[in-house]
C-alpha cells in the first residue's frame, strides 16, 4: 500500500536524523484540528532551518550534506507524490538541532477517531 511507504521515508528519516542523541525521540501521532485529522511524525533529531522549507519536498534536493547524512534526496519528494495522489497535504516544522515534525493530512481519516500519540 502507498501509504505505507509514507510511513516509512517519514520514519527513516527521522531514525536517521536522530542517530546520535541521548535519547533520540520520535513520535507518532494524530490530532483533530477543524475536522481534519492531521497525521504527524516528529523528532528530536538535527532539524533545518525553516527557510528552506520549501526545497523539502523537491526531488534530490537535501537540507545536509551527504557527508553528515546518507540517501538520495527523494524520499519526502515520493512523500508528498502519495499524499496528494490520496487528496491531502503535507508540511513540516522545524528548526535546527531542535527536530523536525511531518504532518499530513487525509480526507479519507477525516471521519475516523485521532489517536493518542505515542
Amino acid at each position: 500500500m502507498l501509504l505505507e511507504q509514507v510511513f516509512v521515508n517519514l520514519l527513516s528519516n527521522a531514525f536517521k536524523f536522530t542517530r546520535g542523541r541521548a535519547p533520540a525521540v520520535i513520535e507518532v501521532g494524530s490530532v483533530r484540528q477543524a475536522g481534519e485529522l492531521i497525521l504527524f511524525v516528529r523528532d528530536n533529531g538535527a532539524g533545518f532551518d525553516m527557510k528552506y522549507a520549501n526545497k523539502l519536498f523537491g526531488v534530490f534536493q537535501r537540507l545536509h550534506s551527504a557527508d553528515e547524512f546518507e540517501g538520495t534526496g527523494v524520499g519526502l519528494s515520493i512523500v508528498q507524490r502519495i499524499i496528494q495522489r490520496h487528496g491531502g497535504r503535507i508540511w513540516a516544522e522545524s528548526a535546527p538541532d531542535r527536530g523536525a515534525a511531518f504532518f499530513f493530512t487525509l480526507p479519507a481519516l477525516s471521519n475516523q477517531p485521532a489517536a493518542s500519540a505515542s
